[in-house]
């Protein structure tokens, strides 16, 4: 079922992009689209002595490698009237919050394809971001003009916020002025079930965790007699309880919690979206915000579906602000940031600032 929804939803853009481009004129979906590869890297964290006076006093230093980022990517994205290339080459540390709006600034296709295989103080991690959006804005001058709608496919993995989900949602827009438009539709997304806890099976009556248990399933061997404890592989990794609870169980509970969540299948949650885009610009001030709102979801009523965590309906919703303005030749004030929060998981970023020109 999941496959053939993507092969259908793939078949309607691909069907999309050619009514617009034709099939034959490929190199006009490529035309003024820019191929990137870069990598960046800095000083991480600076080395930090670790102390100990068991055996009489030692030192430890722990250092953390250097912070680097691969990025490699494609896009096509038309610019805001705001937003201006500052830089001659893309190096792949771009962040444009516009990137997240349900409309872009011109009809058609627009795209994004970025991985980024990235080390922060000494965590590696991939982050990636592809998206493909259709707008169509005609001027068709009828109420309910079949020309004025959005389609958006998107993937996105971001690994400090630990969400990963595709996307997919067709909306009908309805245009309130030249620079409101409203829109309703559907939302397709398909993701591991955000909700589950693998912990849950091990809670005790008492609303503690039979920790000692769980690790001995995983492997671990514990001598109660010696207090020593032993991870899989035979390796001596506690001599105390105390070290034993405060710091092996945690990796244990870690390391479990991780595996059953990927031995589980992904699941697809289809929902009603409704939402907003708004954009103004003038050389003095412009405001760009979008908004969508997910009050209903769709149950099918499997295992693992999100409806069984949260007893019935849900909110999902996203929005981002970009605002601008120069107040005289020398100030000027921005405000930008986007939101998301999904299946109750929340990730973010923002800048606001003020610019003064010294003459």
């Amino acid at each position: 079922m999941v496959k053939r929804l993507i092969i259908l939803l793939l078949l309607i853009s691909n069907i999309t992009v050619a009514q617009t481009y034709g099939i034959e004129d490929v190199k006009k979906l490529l035309k003024f689209s820019t191929f990137y590869a870069a990598v960046n890297g800095g000083t991480s964290l600076s080395d930090v002595d670790v102390f100990s006076v068991d055996n009489g006093l030692s030192t430890q230093t722990t250092s953390t490698p250097y912070d680097y980022n691969f990025t490699i990517g494609l896009r096509k994205i038309a610019r805001f009237g705001y937003e201006n290339k500052a830089q001659t080459f893309y190096d792949g540390t771009e962040s444009n919050y516009s990137d997240a709006a349900t409309v872009g600034k011109v009809k058609g296709v627009e795209y994004l394809f970025e991985v980024d295989y990235k080390r922060q103080e000494g965590v590696n991690y991939i982050d990636q971001h592809h998206f493909i959006r259709y707008s169509s804005d005609d001027g068709c001058p009828d109420e309910l003009c079949i020309n004025f709608f959005a389609l958006k496919l998107e993937y996105l993995e971001d690994g400090f916020a630990d969400i990963k989900y595709f996307e997919a949602s067709e909306r009908y827009r309805h245009r309130k002025s030249k620079n409101l438009s409203w829109n309703i539709g559907l939302t397709h997304r398909l993701a591991e079930p955000y909700g589950y806890n693998a912990l849950d099976e091990w809670m005790l009556d008492n609303g503690n965790i039979h920790y000692t248990y769980l690790a001995l399933q995983e492997g671990y061997a514990v001598n109660v007699y010696s207090n020593e404890y032993y991870d899989p592989s035979g390796e001596l990794v506690a001599t105390s309880a105390e070290v034993w609870e405060a710091v092996v169980i945690p990796n244990v509970l870690s390391d479990y919690t991780q595996k059953k969540r990927n031995e589980l299948k992904k699941t697809i949650q289809h929902s009603m979206v409704v939402g907003f885009d708004y954009y103004k610009y003038s050389k003095k001030t412009w405001l760009h915000t979008w908004a969508s709102l997910m009050p209903y979801h769709y149950d099918d009523g499997s295992e693992f579906s999100y409806h069984n965590y949260v007893d019935g309906q849900w909110y999902d919703y996203s929005f981002g602000l970009i605002y601008g303005i120069k107040q005289s030749r020398q100030l000027g004030y921005f405000a930008e940031g986007k939101y998301n929060k999904y299946w109750n998981r929340e990730w973010y970023d923002f800048k606001v600032g003020l610019n003064y020109t010294i003459f």
